[in-house]
């Protein structure tokens, strides 16, 4: 299994409800694709400005496939519009 860490900062408070709103879909879309065990939108209790979506695959093979849909390739360049992405993979 692969689990990633999509960390989300915004830099203009403006962005925040857009970040979230194509964040959202994004989630709503993933969660159909092959091999998708879980992939959640959380948001920081303490900085306003800090989102994160932790998703977990079955195979490194699933999140490629994922990586290659259509909804990812239009959402992701939409997400880092509005905010800095930093990604952590585990396999496990």
């Amino acid at each position: 299994m692969v689990r990633l860490n999509v960390s989300m900062i915004v830099e203009k408070s403006e962005n925040r409800k857009p970040l979230f709103e194509t964040a959202l879909d994004l989630v709503a879309f993933s969660l159909k694709d092959k091999g998708c065990i879980d992939y959640d939108l959380y948001e920081s209790k303490t900085n306003n400005d800090r989102l994160m979506i932790i998703e977990t695959w079955a195979s490194k093979e699933d999140l490629k496939a994922h990586m290659d849909t259509d909804h990812f390739k239009r959402l992701v360049p939409e997400l880092e519009k509005y905010a800095t992405l930093t990604m952590t993979e585990f396999d496990f």
